[in-house]
């Protein structure tokens, strides 16, 4: 599961989500905005006849995204998120209909995923994020006590009544892996909703774009480089879909001469090791996101596995092998995605 981004990060996140787009029409021109929510940088590229609509636009969207980082922040003690996990082991719990949305999505891919992503792992996440603060691994009996407190099906919704129960005292909900890429994409809804169609929003390594700009096939959203070796960028131009880029380029920790990634495997309680790249496409965002997260903790071939039983669904994943080289695996659908090289628009 991924954590908040630090500053440092979030320069990390924009190379990862680096857009270009089109030359505008005349009718519409090309306006940007950024803000800072759910520990990262928003930003959104849009289409629109003025600034006047452009500017009313985008601030609704913003709105939107405070709105439910407000509801799904495990760091503000008064979320919802939070609240609810301090309910747990009381039994059932009614939430709001966009906290149970996203809990609904988040179940759904942890099963298919055989719990690689699992929001449940707010302990052990927590435990990993104090080992990057310190340099030392976690305590052993500590890690042992929240894995015992992890599992997604110890997590259960009633959607007759909307309400979730969370089985033992002590457990804790993290939806740093699928918040972002599900907000990104409901703030491009709230453009769309606004009169805006072309329009993209970045939220760190997870992009959503809707309609393409004026004149162009698509939005290119540039793929970064897993090392400084690699020779080639690039770039995947894409229209009413979700781009989400995991990896362990800045967050991550060196301890006794293993790299420790911010990602955790919920299975058994350890960070992910070794370097990796995993990039998915997807038609939601929340898909998207929670996707590049499993897949960066199952092996290549059960993660192609996974990808390929999604629906509208493509992943690359670039792992560094122990000799330096790097390793690339693709899923069968991401033959047929429109790729941009050096600026020019090819089909792979």
């Amino acid at each position: 599961m991924q954590s908040k981004l630090c500053p440092f990060v979030v320069a990390f996140s924009l190379l990862c989500a680096s857009i270009t787009a089109g030359r505008p029409t005349s009718h519409l021109k090309r306006f940007e905005f950024s803000q800072a929510h759910m520990g990262t940088m928003f930003r959104i590229v849009l289409y629109a006849p003025d600034e006047e609509t452009a500017t009313r636009a985008s601030q609704a969207a913003f709105d939107w995204v405070a709105r439910l980082d407000g509801i799904m922040s495990d760091y503000r003690e008064t979320s919802e998120l939070t609240l609810l996990s301090q309910k747990a082991g009381s039994g059932q719990v009614k939430v709001s209909a966009d906290l149970f949305d996203i809990l609904c999505i988040s179940q759904a891919i942890a099963a298919r995923s055989g719990g690689a992503f699992d929001i449940t792992a707010g302990p052990i996440i927590q435990l990993w994020r104090r080992a990057r603060r310190t340099g030392e691994l976690p305590d052993r009996a500590r890690l042992a006590k929240a894995l015992a407190l992890t599992g997604y099906r110890k997590l259960h919704l009633n959607r007759q009544t909307q309400e979730v129960q969370l089985d033992l005292p002590g457990m804790q909900l993290d939806l740093g892996g699928i918040a972002k890429g599900y907000a990104a994409h409901k703030a491009v809804a709230v453009l769309q909703s606004c009169g805006v169609r072309s329009a993209l929003v970045a939220a760190g390594g997870d992009v959503f774009a809707g309609a393409a700009p004026p004149g162009e096939k698509g939005w290119r959203v540039k793929i970064i480089s897993l090392t400084a070796d690699e020779k080639t960028e690039e770039c995947l131009m894409i229209h009413d879909a979700a781009v989400s880029t995991s990896g362990d380029a800045e967050q991550f920790v060196q301890i006794e001469g293993v790299r420790y990634s911010h990602i955790v495997d919920p299975r058994t309680g350890l960070a992910v090791t070794g370097r990796s790249r995993v990039t998915v496409v997807a038609r939601e965002g929340a898909i998207a996101d929670a996707a590049a997260t499993a897949l960066s903790v199952l092996a290549p071939t059960e993660g192609l596995k996974f990808i390929d039983e999604e629906r509208d669904a493509a992943a690359f994943i670039i792992k560094a092998s122990d000799d330096g080289g790097l390793q690339k695996f693709f899923s069968r659908r991401w033959a047929g995605l429109t790729k941009v090289s050096s600026g020019s628009a090819a089909a792979f």
